[in-house]
């Protein structure tokens, strides 16, 4: 290997959403080198779509205990208390730190932080930045502030291949174009898996990548089962087939009409429960959507959302918007404690890669931008400490390519394991040829109960003997472990 296609530096961190980008700056405001490994260009990441805020807890009368009250009851007795005491405990300061980074969130008239409402809460907690572009927002300036910093640098577009270990340590990354990057930290903060799915809200690099290459160095998964289906993905109109309609736009007063016409559900109810509502109206009306009325919200607290449906010949303050669920996040992912560490001497995961218990059944709507923020850091402070790799002439493993999903099995996630499941199709999936589809079909299987996100139609109800047990998938099947 010449010295030009290796790189050397005291972190590696693989993906450049908003985890990626503060375990980055994390680790480079601390002195250290750091490379960044980007599938995408800067700010193109999921993350850049996202249009939810991030939730904490900021309002005179809120508090991180009525935060954590909320998320453990959106959760549906599967959070694990460690993990959201920690994010909403730490996320108020993050939204500061964001703010000193150039960040400027929606504010009113007096520049106080313009608070939104969201399913599940039960207190006006989230931030937005450019009304539904936070996203957008908080991607951009970040990836500006990572671009111009002198001990970052960023392999873009470069898609990790394989990770580098040595004596059972991982010290690094390998890419698919055969560059290298040595590191004695490595931070995978690939994004999800919805886009496994046929119908999703995600782009569709989000196929599990991260998962998938801390399991080939021996990391455990859990919770794959839970995948949250957005209730409001447009459906119908040409162009924006799954184009998400933030869940910010119900909390300033739009409502959902089935076929008659008639609201048929508590609009801020947890996404578990309005995504069942609306596929249930579904089923019995034999209907292919629901619709959206936001014709009384207005349009420029939502500017993105409106022109993007306008572009697409529908203007929603004057008509209804078809809607119908969508794989929008996985819960589950690569099991790691309160800083990120995977069990693996060297590996840390964050973001939606990882599975910290954090969103137990359901995720409380924004938890998870903040979580990308207050984790990121973590991970990115603990990998410091990490040796580095003693020095070595052997040159780094081949890039392997991973495998992606054919177009079947999209289809068959979708019909196998959307929103509701049953034991047949989960044993056909169980054949399919990609290994990230085998284990959501197993984890599923292992719970023989409806909880949260994951509903099996042969097992209706919630066994309360499964409260806090998580089904985790070390070496062969999943086994139930309590957190």
């Amino acid at each position: 290997m010449r010295a030009a296609d290796r790189i050397d530096a005291e972190v590696v961190v693989v993906g450049a959403g908003a985890a990626g980008l503060i375990a980055a700056l994390t680790a480079a405001s601390a002195g250290a080198r750091v490379a960044v490994v980007s599938a995408t260009p800067l700010a193109q990441t999921a993350s850049y779509w996202a249009q939810g805020g991030l939730a904490a807890a900021l309002a005179v009368d809120d508090s991180p205990e009525l935060h954590l009250a909320d998320t453990e009851r959106a959760g549906r007795g599967l959070v694990r208390r460690s993990a959201a005491e920690v994010l909403t405990r730490e996320a108020p300061a993050k939204i500061v730190e964001l703010q000193r980074l150039g960040i400027r969130f929606d504010a009113d008239r007096h520049g106080n932080l313009a608070l939104g409402l969201e399913g599940g809460h039960s207190r006006r907690r989230i931030v937005h930045a450019g009304g539904s572009a936070t996203g957008r927002r908080v991607a951009r300036q970040l990836s500006a502030v990572l671009a111009s910093h002198p001990k970052v640098d960023v392999l873009e577009p470069v898609r990790a291949a394989g990770l580098w270990r040595e004596d059972g340590r991982v010290v690094g990354v390998v890419c698919e174009d055969g560059r290298a990057v040595r590191a004695g930290g490595t931070i995978l903060a690939t994004g999800g898996a919805a886009a496994l799915w046929r119908r999703t809200t995600n782009p569709p690099g989000s196929l599990g990548i991260g998962i998938l290459l801390a399991r080939s160095a021996g990391a455990a998964v859990a919770d794959l089962e839970f995948v949250q289906f957005h209730p409001t993905a447009v459906t119908g109109v040409a162009g924006r087939e799954g184009f998400l309609v933030t869940e910010a736009i119900r909390g300033e007063g739009a409502t959902l009409h089935g076929p008659d016409g008639e609201r048929f559900v508590d609009e801020l109810a947890p996404r578990d429960e309005v995504s069942r509502a609306v596929w249930e109206v579904m089923e019995r009306e034999r209907a292919s959507c629901v619709h959206l009325d936001m014709r009384a919200v207005d349009p420029g607290r939502f500017p993105n959302v409106v022109e993007a449906l306008r572009e697409a010949g529908l203007d929603p303050t004057t008509e209804l918007v078809p809607v119908a669920p969508a794989s929008h996040y996985v819960m589950g992912g690569v099991v790691v404690n309160l800083v990120g560490h995977a069990g693996v001497p060297g590996l840390y995961v964050v973001g939606e890669s990882a599975c910290t218990g954090l969103h137990g059944a359901n995720r409380l709507a924004s938890n998870s931008l903040s979580e990308c923020v207050v984790f990121g850091a973590r991970a990115a402070r603990a990998a410091l400490d990490e040796p580095a790799p003693r020095p070595t002439a052997y040159r780094p493993p081949s890039p392997e390519p991973l495998p992606l999903p054919a177009r079947e099995t999209r289809h068959s996630m979708w019909r196998n394991a959307g929103l509701v499941r049953d034991d047949a199709g989960l044993r056909e999936l169980l054949d399919d040829p990609h290994p990230l589809a085998r284990l959501v079909a197993a984890c599923a299987l292992a719970r023989e109960e409806t909880r949260g996100s994951h509903v099996r139609r042969e097992f209706p109800r919630t066994d309360p003997a499964l409260d806090l047990h998580h089904a985790v998938v070390r070496n062969g099947q999943p086994a139930f472990e309590r957190w």
